[in-house]
């Protein structure tokens, strides 16, 4: 990777949550459910053993996948930020567009990113745009549908614990 792994403590659990889930019980299901489809005979029509095969190589496939974002990962707590001024990882933005569409969009890690949720990737072009951003500050963005054009209206960070 040529650029670090940012995500937040949650990010990091929740692919840390799935990785122990598809390791310690669906994997070793799946194997015994392969072991007893194997033992019926003939393997070619058998549906449990061709299934099984498929599903244990997609597994195994997404538990690598998963080790490797783990051990790239650099978990970091946006509720230790301490420029909180400006626009950087882990921050809700409140951004309104050229229409006066108001935005609240929280800069996350890649492998956390959800749109529908408002949660958008950190190496993201909006993401990318905001960062560093102040209040007040206008980021133009160059996306797919056109250029656009934001202004930075509010920035929170969680609380700081304790």
């Amino acid at each position: 990777m040529d650029r670090p792994n940012y995500i937040t403590p949650a990010g990091y659990a929740a692919l840390r949550s799935e990785y122990e889930q598809l390791f310690a019980t669906e994997r070793p299901a799946l194997v015994d459910t392969i072991a007893w489809a194997a033992g019926n005979g003939d393997r070619s029509e058998n549906g449990d053993y061709i299934y099984g095969r498929k599903r244990l190589r997609e597994i195994d496939r997404r538990l690598g996948w998963l080790s490797r974002r783990m051990k790239a990962a650099k978990v970091v707590d946006p509720a230790r930020q301490e420029d909180r001024s400006r626009a950087w990882f882990g921050a809700s933005v409140t951004i309104v567009d050229e229409d006066d569409a108001l935005r609240t969009l929280t800069l996350v890690g890649d492998d956390e990113a959800d749109a529908g949720q408002g949660r958008i990737g950190w190496n993201a072009p909006l993401a990318r745009a905001l960062r560093g951003a102040a209040v007040g500050d206008l980021r133009r963005v160059e996306l797919p549908a056109g250029t656009r054009e934001y202004e930075v209206v509010a920035i929170a960070y969680p609380p700081a614990a304790g």
